[in-house]
């Protein structure tokens, strides 16, 4: 495994160690990553919900006018939130 290291401010670095004593996670190290596998399981649920949207809606396919509008609003939802479907 690589290391990598990472710069927080004060608040961030007792926000973590803090998550660390909670028990929840063993290391600094443990919760990031946790966080990052998170994001990547965001972001890939994201573009499949996207890439099904774009589909369907070019040829009529993704399950009806309903299921569009429900991807449309976790499309949007995400990317208010600050996850994009484009990386």
């Amino acid at each position: 495994m690589s290391t990598l290291n990472v710069s927080l401010p004060p608040p961030m670095k007792t926000f973590v160690e803090t998550q660390v004593r909670s028990g929840l996670y063993s290391s600094a190290s443990d919760y990031i990553r946790t966080l990052i596998r998170a994001d990547q399981r965001c972001r890939a649920e994201a573009m499949g919900d996207a890439t099904l949207l774009d589909g369907g809606v070019r040829d009529g396919s993704a399950g009806g006018p309903a299921l569009c509008a429900c991807l449309r609003t976790r499309l949007c939802h995400l990317s208010h939130a600050g996850h994009t479907t484009s990386e």
